[in-house]
């Protein structure tokens, strides 16, 4: 009866999973099919989020340990506000240096993709980790080695592609599990 309500609890966690894989493909469909709406979106997005932090910073700063870094972390607050309200104000720009960081980023984490393969290998549904890791690398090179000239449709093409195959890889996995679900529970 355990094992029932285990299996239960699974597929419903697993049920969850392949919604929210579901809802990537589907953002990077439209991230793909409208490049520069979305590019510049991200920019945007990014650029508010920036500004989020630095109201983050301030807030938090009267709790700080002492005045160094009360003053550190009002500084940071008004120098991430100010650079926000830049960045929003000039999405062109902000687009071109955050395609510069999203392949930094995307370098590190496809990186950390293949790296957590090995361990997991022997697993079922390993082998996407794999593939996700492998593709993100490649288009961190692809948007690295063309920077800053493909800035305009590189961040909502790679993210797009990112999406796409991170939904894919995380569907393919979450039906690996449920496959397995349903021979343990024969």
């Amino acid at each position: 009866m355990a094992a029932d309500a285990i299996s239960t609890a699974l597929k419903r966690g697993t049920g969850l999973a392949i919604v929210w894989a579901i809802i990537l493909i589907l953002c990077g469909i439209l991230s793909l099919s409208l490049p520069m709406i979305a590019g510049i979106s991200t920019a945007i997005v990014l650029s508010v989020l920036i500004i989020i932090a630095g109201i983050v910073h301030l807030t938090t700063a009267p709790v700080s340990r002492g005045f160094g870094g009360y003053l550190w972390r009002t500084l940071v607050g008004i120098v991430y506000i100010i650079g926000g309200i830049w960045l929003i104000s000039h999405p062109i720009l902000g687009l071109v240096s955050f395609t510069f960081v999203l392949g930094i980023i995307f370098l590190i984490e496809g990186i950390f993709s293949i790296i957590s393969f090995f361990p997991l290998r022997r697993n079922a549904g390993s082998g996407w980790l794999l593939f996700d890791g492998l593709i993100t690398v490649l288009l961190a090179f692809l948007i690295l080695d063309h920077w800053p000239s493909s800035a305009a449709w590189a961040v909502a093409t790679i993210v797009g592609i990112n999406l796409f195959i991170s939904g894919i890889t995380r569907l393919m996995a979450l039906l690996a599990v449920r496959r397995f679900l349903n021979v343990a529970a024969a």
